[in-house]
């Protein structure tokens, strides 16, 4: 996924999405990852499993934290990267790409509207840095 290209959540997801077919690859972004640091453990959703959008959709443990991982749309859960329950470290080696965490049949493009493009999320991120508070 090229990161320009996404949407962003304020818990540090991305969104890639493809409107014709209704379907959302979603994942934690970079900066996510290098502030949870070594990722060791993710229980992901489970196929099948209907979101709304902000729902929990699963945990990871890295070596600093356990954190949730909030669903960025509503929609059904029809895959998850069961590569990342043997190798949880491709969250933090390619986080845009092979460490994606699950595809949604969304069912409210809408819900897009709530997340930040590449832009917004950079300087969002840049405010959190620095201590501020972002809007």
């Amino acid at each position: 996924m090229n990161p320009k290209e996404l949407k962003y959540t304020k818990n540090h997801m991305w969104i890639g999405w493809d409107e014709k077919e209704g379907m959302a690859t979603v994942g934690i972004t970079d900066y996510a990852q290098s502030e949870l640091g070594d990722i060791v453990f993710f229980e992901l959703p489970e196929v099948g499993m209907e979101l709304n959008q902000f729902d929990k959709m699963g945990e990871l443990e890295s070596m600093k934290t356990v954190a949730d991982i909030i669903s960025p749309l509503s929609g059904e859960v029809v895959q998850v990267n069961e590569d990342l329950l043997d190798r949880p470290e491709l969250a933090n080696e390619d986080p845009y790409g092979d460490g994606w965490l699950a595809k949604i049949r969304f069912s409210d493009i809408s819900e897009l509207d709530n997340a930040m493009t590449d832009k917004q999320y950079e300087q969002f991120v840049e405010q959190e840095s620095a201590g501020e508070q972002p809007d």
